[in-house]
This record gives structure tokens, C-alpha cells and sequence, in this order.
């Protein structure tokens, strides 16, 4: 009889239940249940729905029930940064606003004036981004501080969960390194820098690494999705579970992790908190094993993802990769531009920029796919020359993982951009390295290094060359 693993994956746009299981020497996975998610605007703020995730979780664990296959774990990963705060009755302070709102406008300022940003980085070693929980925290402080003063404990999106599920209030390692108030080397929250920016160290809880049991289901969700299952800590940030199900051992892969975000990096074992780092604007955010997941952050298949909802919602995103590779438009875009964050309309930001410089405008949606699936190869290759530059060390592949290795058009331009072959897959790495977490928990695998053989030789990848 199989014994099943289950994977609840939420992006900022989807969430999904995968169910593993380890049969015939290789992993199987199973799709359970497929959700909406997305930022609600709420009287200006763009916040989101914590209660519907919630239920929508509740329903793919009851349908594992009905399917009669019922999970020996559960593990939870998201998006980073984000976080819940619950007062000593366990009630919701505020809302729970999203990544995308502008509350943290002119907080990296505030920040500053107590700790430089140079100092800043050399203490944790995290890139600057508006979005990260830090500002998050300081827009708290200068806009809500009442909601701070009540507050009992602050738990990232995955923790919440977790705690929903289990009744355990803990923070898992690498979500919690995206908050930029970890210290890389103890791995633990730098108190001593909470203190000085003015948050309540209270609210911080215990750091747990990935791959720890925390308690079993409550008896309120035993009752609710019909049975009982041990909930498990896979790399809770999304990103770090899709760097685990990477499909090789080898060191001189580098990799992107693709998705609403493209994170572009390297494996390493010690944190990289130089100047030099810090000016090329990468990151040093936890791993499996407590590892580092060197990076940068790439805007991604959100910019695609934009134009596609708005424009071509009919249209799969096959047949615009498809019909984009057909284009001629030889005009880029700095994918990075903050005017590309939120606009209301994104093709029109990608045609507004094009004109802007003198370069040919884009008509058409698949002229406007086109330029940026190319701006992101090429942005894709200067951050390799970048990696290269900083690691000394030249690498040699460049693997592909998440859902934009299925971009066959970009993936072509990928490998032409970079010079060196593009390995694609797998499609489905966040939900595997949540599954090899809960899996190696388990004994299923002696290693990350044996978890990682198992994925090469259960999943299919594509090379462009």
C-alpha cells in the first residue's frame, strides 16, 4: 500500500494539493485540488484572503479523504515576506496585506536611519526589495503602531498555516531568512537588530529548519477533513523548495527557479555578504540543511502573466510562447524597472517604455510577448556574467525549474542568450521539494543527494542548446 505525502503549494496566483508517493523506485505525484489566489484591493490596500486560502486548504485535504488516499504528512510553502499578526486571543491584527501595496513607500528611509543599508546587508546578507518583511514592519511601526503594541506573535503566510493545522506557533528558516532580519551565519533572528528598529522581540517565533515534525493535526481539522496526519516543515518559501528538487547533484549548475518571480542562482554553503554582493543585488536566503540559495530576483512570468489576464485571457500561455517565437521585434525592456511592478496595464507600460527610448513599439500581444520573453533572456545572461564574476566560478548548465520550463520559446532564447545548454524541468519543483522534504522526514531518502538522484530519474527534462 502507497503512503502518500501532501504537498499544499500556494503562489501569489494559484494554489494547488499534490500528492506524492515513492513507487517503483521513482516519485509519482497526483493533482488533488487546483484554487484561485490573488490580492483582494481592500479599501486601497491590497491584502490577501486568509479565510478563503484556509477553506480552499481544508478542501484538498477532505478530497484526499474521499479519494481514499490519505496522507501520512502535510506540509505547507508559499511566497515569501508576508506575514499574519495574532493577538494573545489568536485573532487576526489588521490585515494581511500583500507584497504588491505601496505601505512600505519611503520605509527603506526610515529604515536607514538606524542602520545603513551597507550595514544592513553585511549583517544579513538579504538584497534590498520594498516588499521584504523588514519595511513591511517599519510602515507597521510608523503607520499602525497600535497593531504592533497588540500583537502577540507575527507568523510568515506558511507558518500561519502550519499553525492552523497544528495549533504550533513556529517559523520555518527559509521563509523566515526573506524577512531580512535573520543572521546568515547563526541562522536565527538577529535580535539585536529587532531591537534597534524598534519591533517587539515577542512576537518572533522559535526558527525550525525544513523537514521537522511539529504535531499532528488538531482535533478541530481532524473533524473537519475526516482524519489525521503529521504535519511536517518542507522549505516553506516556495523558492527554496523548488532549489531542492533541482534534478542534479552537480556544482557547477546554476539555476532559475521560474515563475511569477525568476529566481537566478546558485547553491552555496557559506553566505556572501561582501559589498560586492550587496552592489550586484543578491541574496543570501535559506535552504535545505540550513544552505544558502545565492540569488537575485528576476521580475519573471509575471509580466507575461499580466498581459496574458488582461488581454488574451483566452489564450493559453502555450499559444502565446508559440505565436511570440514567431515575432521579429528586436526591442528590450529593463525588466527590472519599477514601472513593470504593477501597472495597470502591462502591455502598455512595455509599449509606453519602448517609446520612450526610440524603440520599435510592439502592436500586437504577441509582438508584446515577444520583447519581453527576450528582455528576460537577455536579463537571465547578465546576471549569469554576474554570478560568474562574483563566485569565480564558470558554469557550465543552466537548469531551468518551476513552471516557466515549460516556456519552450524562452527557453530557446535562454540558452542562445547565455551560450550554454538550458536543462528545462522539472515543471513541478516547488510542490517535489516540499514532497522530498515530508519524504526524507520519513526515510524514504538517506540524503538530499539520493532525493535528488530519485528526481532525474522520475521526471522528464528538456535540453536547448
Amino acid at each position: 500500500m502507497s503512503k502518500y505525502f501532501l504537498a499544499v503549494d500556494i503562489g501569489a496566483s494559484s494554489g494547488r494539493h499534490i500528492l506524492g508517493s515513492y513507487e517503483n523506485g521513482k516519485i509519482a505525484l497526483e493533482e488533488v485540488h487546483r484554487f484561485f489566489n490573488g490580492m483582494d484591493n481592500v479599501d486601497g490596500t491590497l491584502c490577501w484572503d486568509t479565510e478563503r486560502l484556509w477553506n480552499e486548504i481544508l478542501t484538498g485535504m477532505k478530497k484526499c479523504k474521499e479519494m481514499g488516499k490519505i496522507p501520512s504528512t502535510v506540509g505547507v510553502d508559499t511566497w515569501g515576506v508576508d506575514f499574519v499578526l495574532l493577538d494573545k486571543d489568536e485573532n487576526i491584527v489588521g490585515q494581511t496585506v500583500g507584497y504588491r501595496d505601496s505601505r512600505t513607500d519611503g520605509m527603506d528611509a526610515e529604515v536607514y536611519k538606524i542602520i545603513s543599508e551597507e550595514d544592513l546587508y553585511a549583517r544579513t546578507g538579504i538584497q534590498k526589495a520594498m516588499y521584504n518583511t523588514i519595511y513591511q514592519l517599519m510602515a507597521l511601526k510608523v503607520q499602525n503602531p497600535e497593531y504592533l503594541e497588540a500583537a502577540d506573535a507575527m507568523l510568515m503566510i506558511p507558518d500561519f498555516f502550519h499553525y492552523k493545522l497544528s495549533g504550533k506557533k513556529v517559523q520555518e528558516y527559509t521563509e523566515a531568512t526573506t524577512a531580512q532580519l535573520v543572521n546568515p551565519e547563526t541562522k536565527d533572528w538577529d535580535y539585536e537588530l529587532i531591537d534597534m528598529l524598534g519591533f517587539p522581540k515577542g512576537i518572533f517565533q522559535k526558527i525550525l529548519m525544513p523537514g521537522t515534525p511539529i504535531g499532528n493535526l488538531t482535533p478541530e481539522v481532524q473533524e473537519i477533513v475526516g482524519y489525521d496526519c503529521q504535519v511536517v516543515l518542507p522549505p516553506t518559501h516556495d523558492t527554496a523548495a523548488a532549489v531542492m528538487a533541482l534534478p542534479t547533484n552537480a556544482e557547477d549548475t546554476c539555476y532559475i527557479s521560474s515563475g511569477t518571480w525568476s529566481l537566478m542562482g546558485v547553491e552555496t554553503s557559506t553566505p556572501n555578504c561582501s559589498e560586492q554582493s550587496r552592489v550586484a543585488n543578491f541574496t543570501n536566503e535559506g535552504g535545505y540543511g540550513g544552505k544558502i540559495t545565492y540569488l537575485t530576483n528576476i521580475m519573471g512570468l509575471w509580466m507575461i502573466n499580466s498581459v496574458r489576464n488582461k488581454h488574451v485571457p483566452e489564450m493559453s500561455y502555450g499559444d502565446l510562447c508559440e505565436q511570440a517565437s514567431h515575432e521579429t521585434i528586436a526591442s528590450l525592456v529593463d525588466c527590472q524597472d519599477e514601472c513593470f511592478m504593477a501597472p495597470e496595464d502591462m502591455a502598455e507600460a512595455v509599449k509606453e517604455y519602448c517609446r520612450a527610448r526610440g524603440q520599435e513599439v510592439p502592436e500586437t500581444i504577441p509582438a508584446v510577448a515577444s520583447v519581453i520573453y527576450n528582455s528576460l533572456a537577455k536579463c537571465y545572461a547578465e546576471k549569469l556574467e554576474e554570478i560568474q564574476k562574483i563566485t569565480g566560478v564558470k558554469y557550465e548548465r543552466l537548469n531551468i525549474i518551476g513552471g516557466g520550463s515549460n516556456a519552450k520559446y524562452l527557453n530557446e532564447l535562454t540558452a542562445k542568450y547565455t551560450g550554454i545548454p538550458v536543462v528545462a524541468g522539472p515543471g513541478e519543483a516547488t510542490a517535489i521539494g516540499n514532497i522530498l522534504a515530508q519524504m526524507m522526514g520519513e526515510g524514504t531518502f538517506a540524503d538530499l543527494a539520493e532525493a535528488r538522484n530519485c528526481v532525474a530519474e522520475s521526471f522528464d527534462v528538456k535540453i536547448f542548446e
